[in-house]
């Protein structure tokens, strides 16, 4: 449905200048600083944790698309830059939303809320020349998703290891060592400022971008 269609309209004006409408988006509504810098704006774990800034949705892409880099090199195989975008960009719609719910409480959200997203997500796969995921492919990317969950929850919000499986119902086992300490130093698994993250997470998807041309 063309956006002259809706009688309502959610238009969200980005740093830009651009303009999105939430619920007729098109992959020409953001540059790329914008999607960076909403991601790096918009926070997981409701924006609790027990350091002094939450983790952001940028920081938490680049810890699963660096577990899934890891995952194939342990095996023995390069993960393509196209894949690894694909990684990096696996919760975009986010960014754009500025909003990260919680999952549990996803399915009180409704089809309507549902139907927004996956409208955003197309819209960032089409921007990106994104593949769709095999079954093969989404298995191991909710792996390395589940497994980035598990460690921030314990060593971001300060859940321990048991309630994360008994509480949180994630089975995965939290890491000790964050993945992305070795890539940037720092102190392991403390949460970036937004300006950090958000030139972090630019950086790499300019990189992957080019890769994949």
């Amino acid at each position: 449905m063309g956006r002259d269609h809706h009688e309502n309209r959610a238009w969200v004006r980005m740093p830009s200048e651009r303009r999105l409408d939430l619920l007729d988006p098109t992959p020409f509504d953001w540059e790329d600083s914008d999607l960076a810098l909403g991601l790096a704006r918009t926070y997981r774990w409701g924006g609790h944790s027990a350091w002094p800034l939450p983790l952001s949705v940028a920081q938490h892409s680049l810890t699963v698309m660096h577990l899934r880099v890891a995952a194939c090199k342990a095996v023995g195989l390069e993960l393509a830059p196209l894949a690894a975008l694909r990684e990096l960009l696996h919760d975009a719609e986010e960014g754009l939303l500025g909003f990260d719910c919680v999952s549990p409480l996803k399915p009180f959200l409704g089809e309507g809320f549902k139907a927004l997203t996956v409208r955003l997500e197309s819209a960032v796969f089409l921007r990106y020349g994104l593949p769709r995921w095999t079954p093969k492919e989404h298995a191991a990317h909710k792996m390395a998703d589940r497994l980035a969950a598990a460690s921030e929850a314990v060593h971001v919000v300060g859940w321990s290891a048991r309630e994360v499986l008994h509480t949180l119902k994630i089975s995965v086992p939290p890491l000790n060592d964050d993945p992305l300490q070795a890539v940037y130093g720092g102190t392991a698994w403390e949460p970036w400022p937004p300006a950090v993250a958000s030139d972090r997470f630019l950086a790499e998807l300019d990189r992957l971008k080019a890769l994949s041309a």
